[in-house]
Protein backbone atom coordinates (compact mmCIF):
# COMPACT_ATOMS: atom_id res chain seq x y z
CA UNK A 1 0.00 0.00 0.00
CA UNK A 2 1.33 3.44 -0.87
CA UNK A 3 2.06 6.11 1.68
CA UNK A 4 -0.45 8.95 1.76
CA UNK A 5 -0.14 12.48 3.08
CA UNK A 6 -1.26 12.88 6.64
CA UNK A 7 -1.87 16.62 6.24
CA UNK A 8 -5.50 15.94 5.24
CA UNK A 9 -5.95 13.93 8.43
CA UNK A 10 -4.48 16.69 10.62
CA UNK A 11 -6.59 19.43 9.00
CA UNK A 12 -9.82 17.42 9.00
CA UNK A 13 -9.07 16.31 12.55
CA UNK A 14 -8.70 19.90 13.72
CA UNK A 15 -11.94 20.83 11.97
CA UNK A 16 -13.72 17.83 13.52
CA UNK A 17 -13.39 19.62 16.87
CA UNK A 18 -14.79 22.98 15.69
CA UNK A 19 -14.95 25.28 12.63
CA UNK A 20 -11.81 27.44 12.28
CA UNK A 21 -9.97 29.82 9.99
CA UNK A 22 -6.82 28.59 8.28
CA UNK A 23 -4.73 30.52 10.79
CA UNK A 24 -6.60 28.96 13.73
CA UNK A 25 -6.15 25.50 12.18
CA UNK A 26 -2.39 26.10 12.04
CA UNK A 27 -2.40 27.38 15.65
CA UNK A 28 -4.50 24.40 16.81
CA UNK A 29 -2.15 21.98 15.10
CA UNK A 30 0.88 23.72 16.63
CA UNK A 31 -0.61 24.17 20.11
CA UNK A 32 -2.69 21.03 20.45
CA UNK A 33 -1.09 18.45 18.15
CA UNK A 34 2.34 20.09 18.37
CA UNK A 35 3.92 17.60 20.74
CA UNK A 36 3.44 14.87 18.14
CA UNK A 37 2.61 16.55 14.80
CA UNK A 38 3.77 19.52 12.69
CA UNK A 39 2.25 21.24 9.69
CA UNK A 40 3.39 24.51 8.13
CA UNK A 41 1.18 27.33 6.85
CA UNK A 42 2.44 26.36 3.41
CA UNK A 43 0.78 22.95 3.81
CA UNK A 44 -2.46 24.12 5.44
CA UNK A 45 -3.88 26.44 2.77
CA UNK A 46 -3.35 24.21 -0.29
CA UNK A 47 -4.83 21.34 1.71
CA UNK A 48 -7.89 23.42 2.62
CA UNK A 49 -8.38 24.36 -1.04
CA UNK A 50 -8.09 20.70 -2.11
CA UNK A 51 -10.44 19.53 0.66
CA UNK A 52 -12.97 22.21 -0.25
CA UNK A 53 -12.82 21.28 -3.96
CA UNK A 54 -13.47 17.67 -2.94
CA UNK A 55 -16.49 18.68 -0.84
CA UNK A 56 -14.87 17.63 2.43
CA UNK A 57 -14.88 21.12 3.97
CA UNK A 58 -16.94 24.26 3.44
CA UNK A 59 -15.60 27.79 3.72
CA UNK A 60 -17.63 30.73 4.88
CA UNK A 61 -16.51 34.34 4.66
CA UNK A 62 -15.13 35.51 7.98
CA UNK A 63 -15.55 38.81 9.74
CA UNK A 64 -12.02 39.90 8.73
CA UNK A 65 -10.86 40.34 5.15
CA UNK A 66 -9.59 37.07 3.68
CA UNK A 67 -10.29 35.17 6.92
CA UNK A 68 -12.64 32.42 5.84
CA UNK A 69 -13.90 29.98 8.41
CA UNK A 70 -13.79 26.32 7.42
CA UNK A 71 -15.99 23.54 8.69
CA UNK A 72 -15.93 19.83 8.04
CA UNK A 73 -18.81 18.37 6.00
CA UNK A 74 -20.50 15.02 6.55
CA UNK A 75 -18.43 13.69 3.63
CA UNK A 76 -15.35 15.14 5.32
CA UNK A 77 -16.14 13.28 8.55
CA UNK A 78 -16.53 10.03 6.61
CA UNK A 79 -13.26 10.69 4.79
CA UNK A 80 -11.54 11.43 8.12
CA UNK A 81 -12.84 8.17 9.62
CA UNK A 82 -11.61 6.21 6.59
CA UNK A 83 -8.19 7.89 6.70
CA UNK A 84 -7.84 7.24 10.44
CA UNK A 85 -8.42 3.53 9.80
CA UNK A 86 -5.68 3.26 7.15
CA UNK A 87 -2.53 1.33 8.06
CA UNK A 88 0.21 3.39 9.66
CA UNK A 89 3.51 3.47 7.81
CA UNK A 90 6.38 4.39 10.09
CA UNK A 91 8.54 7.25 8.93
CA UNK A 92 12.31 6.75 8.81
CA UNK A 93 13.93 8.24 11.90
CA UNK A 94 16.10 11.35 11.67
CA UNK A 95 17.72 12.03 15.01
CA UNK A 96 20.64 14.48 14.79
CA UNK A 97 21.73 13.76 18.38
CA UNK A 98 22.04 10.02 17.76
CA UNK A 99 23.95 10.70 14.54
CA UNK A 100 26.44 12.80 16.49
CA UNK A 101 26.76 10.27 19.32
CA UNK A 102 27.29 7.45 16.83
CA UNK A 103 30.05 9.48 15.16
CA UNK A 104 31.27 10.81 18.50
CA UNK A 105 34.83 9.54 18.09
CA UNK A 106 35.28 12.42 15.64
CA UNK A 107 34.50 15.22 18.10
CA UNK A 108 35.56 16.39 21.53
CA UNK A 109 33.96 14.37 24.40
CA UNK A 110 32.93 17.65 26.06
CA UNK A 111 30.88 18.48 22.97
CA UNK A 112 28.93 15.25 23.34
CA UNK A 113 28.54 15.90 27.07
CA UNK A 114 27.05 19.29 26.22
CA UNK A 115 24.67 17.69 23.73
CA UNK A 116 23.56 15.21 26.39
CA UNK A 117 23.04 18.09 28.84
CA UNK A 118 20.87 19.83 26.24
CA UNK A 119 18.90 16.65 25.54
CA UNK A 120 18.27 16.29 29.28
CA UNK A 121 17.16 19.92 29.61
CA UNK A 122 14.88 19.58 26.58
CA UNK A 123 13.30 16.39 27.97
CA UNK A 124 12.72 18.02 31.36
CA UNK A 125 11.13 21.02 29.62
CA UNK A 126 8.88 18.69 27.61
CA UNK A 127 7.79 16.97 30.84
CA UNK A 128 6.88 20.36 32.32
CA UNK A 129 4.99 21.24 29.13
CA UNK A 130 3.10 17.94 29.23
CA UNK A 131 2.14 18.56 32.87
CA UNK A 132 0.69 21.93 31.83
CA UNK A 133 -1.12 20.32 28.88
CA UNK A 134 -2.62 17.68 31.20
CA UNK A 135 -3.94 20.43 33.45
CA UNK A 136 -5.32 22.42 30.50
CA UNK A 137 -6.99 19.36 28.97
CA UNK A 138 -8.71 18.61 32.26
CA UNK A 139 -10.27 22.11 32.16
CA UNK A 140 -11.52 21.76 28.56
CA UNK A 141 -15.30 21.64 28.11
CA UNK A 142 -14.83 18.72 25.70
CA UNK A 143 -12.80 16.73 28.26
CA UNK A 144 -15.61 14.34 29.20
CA UNK A 145 -16.01 13.32 25.55
CA UNK A 146 -12.49 13.65 24.12
CA UNK A 147 -10.12 14.00 27.06
CA UNK A 148 -9.12 10.35 27.34
CA UNK A 149 -7.85 10.41 23.74
CA UNK A 150 -5.98 13.67 24.30
CA UNK A 151 -4.42 12.45 27.55
CA UNK A 152 -3.22 9.29 25.78
CA UNK A 153 -1.13 11.40 23.37
CA UNK A 154 0.24 13.47 26.26
CA UNK A 155 1.16 10.23 28.02
CA UNK A 156 3.10 9.07 24.94
CA UNK A 157 5.08 12.30 25.00
CA UNK A 158 5.77 11.90 28.72
CA UNK A 159 7.01 8.35 28.16
CA UNK A 160 9.27 9.50 25.33
CA UNK A 161 10.71 12.32 27.45
CA UNK A 162 11.36 9.96 30.37
CA UNK A 163 12.98 7.48 27.96
CA UNK A 164 15.33 10.26 26.79
CA UNK A 165 16.24 11.00 30.40
CA UNK A 166 16.98 7.32 31.04
CA UNK A 167 19.01 7.10 27.82
CA UNK A 168 21.02 10.24 28.70
CA UNK A 169 21.88 8.79 32.12
CA UNK A 170 22.89 5.46 30.59
CA UNK A 171 24.88 7.12 27.80
CA UNK A 172 26.84 9.29 30.23
CA UNK A 173 27.93 6.11 32.02
CA UNK A 174 28.65 4.29 28.73
CA UNK A 175 30.75 7.13 27.36
CA UNK A 176 32.65 7.95 30.55
CA UNK A 177 36.29 6.84 30.46
CA UNK A 178 37.01 3.58 32.31
CA UNK A 179 38.30 4.01 35.86
CA UNK A 180 42.06 4.43 35.95
CA UNK A 181 42.35 5.34 32.28
CA UNK A 182 44.49 8.24 31.22
CA UNK A 183 43.05 10.81 28.86
CA UNK A 184 45.00 11.13 25.59
CA UNK A 185 47.42 14.04 25.47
Amino acid sequence: MKRTSQTDVAVLGALSIEPMSGYRIRRAIADVFGHFWYESFGQIYPTLARLEAAGLVLSRPGSRANASTYEITAAGREHLRARLLEPIFPTPPRNPLLLRVFLGANIDPEAIAGMLDQAEADARQRLATFAAIRAAVAREPLFAELGRFWVATVSAGEHQARAVLDWVDETRVTLSPPAGSVAPA
